[in-house]
């Protein structure tokens, strides 16, 4: 008795369990966690070593975004950003905020005479005016925000002061997804990120000001309006840092910055919310406590 081909052909493989907000989410919450514990390892025990983590995922992020800016023919002079931006977080280390805006602009400097030079000096660079412009947008959008944890970090309590920082980004991100998927109705920027509510941006404030509140209280023994403060503006800070990536990734035409953290995307589809974030805090807890 003959057998048809499709009895043999062997079965399709399930397909990938997505949650509404387009991503793998078993995969996400494993490498989520995964970096979590050992954040909060780091930040307890070793806090001096978020320096350099934070030197190498910058560096990470920078690659990828001017990869993708590359890809379609933005030409971000890559080697100038990179290194210009390990300069900020390190010279944030012995010199303050004096160092890490210093090296921002020398950077500047350097990238423009790069890009000015690429073709030689007998060829007039195409587009210089924009490339420069977008390398600027992406030296201030990554390393110069990023030079800020070397900080936060340096602080006399700087190891729980970024753990403050990073538990208030996840209550956000955690609160904002789950009000957004049982309670979402009304799209808040349905023209850059349609799965974004404004029932989500609720879920958000009610978790980072909860989630503040206690570790400023309890991390940092300061005073619990200052962790109420801390939470409202870490999620507006995150949340536009979200928006202003979407957008970039709208006008570039892609998904995500990069395929390194499974359920995630790239390292910057991570970093987005957090970059500006770190400004805050460093403001706020600077400030106030």
């Amino acid at each position: 008795m003959s057998v048809s081909a499709d009895s043999d052909s062997a079965p399709e493989p399930a397909p990938t369990k997505t949650s509404r907000a387009g991503r793998d989410l078993p995969a996400a919450i494993a490498v989520g966690g995964g970096l979590g514990v050992g954040l909060i390892v780091v930040l307890v025990f070793v806090p001096l070593v978020f320096i350099p983590i934070a030197a190498v995922a910058v560096a990470v992020a920078s690659w990828e975004v001017t990869k993708r800016l590359r890809e379609s023919d933005i030409s971000v002079p890559r080697i100038p950003v990179i290194l210009g931006g390990q300069a900020m977080i390190w010279l944030s280390w012995p010199f303050g905020a004096l160092g890490g805006l210093s090296a921002f602009a020398a950077t500047v400097l350097v990238t423009m005479v790069w890009r000015l030079l690429s073709g030689g000096l007998d060829v007039a660079p195409k587009n210089f005016l924009r490339d420069c412009a977008i390398s600027i947008f992406v030296l201030a959008w990554l390393p110069l925000f990023g030079a800020f944890a070397t900080l936060l970090t340096l602080s006399d309590d700087g190891g729980f002061r970024v753990l403050v920082l990073m538990i208030a980004v996840v209550c956000s991100d955690v609160g904002g997804y789950a009000a957004g998927v049982l309670f979402g109705r009304h799209a808040m920027a349905p023209a850059i990120s349609p799965k974004k509510s404004w029932e989500g941006l609720g879920g958000s404030l009610l978790f980072s000001v909860v989630g503040c509140v206690l570790t400023v209280s309890f991390l940092l023994d300061a005073n619990p309006l200052v962790g109420a403060l801390l939470g409202v503006l870490v999620v507006f800070s995150s949340t536009l840092g979200d928006l202003i990536e979407s957008q970039v990734k709208r006008e570039l035409g892609i998904k995500d910055m990069g395929t390194m953290l499974p359920g995630h995307g790239g390292l910057m589809d991570r970093l987005d919310s957090v970059l500006p974030s770190i400004l805050v805090a460093w403001l706020v807890l600077t400030a106030f406590v």
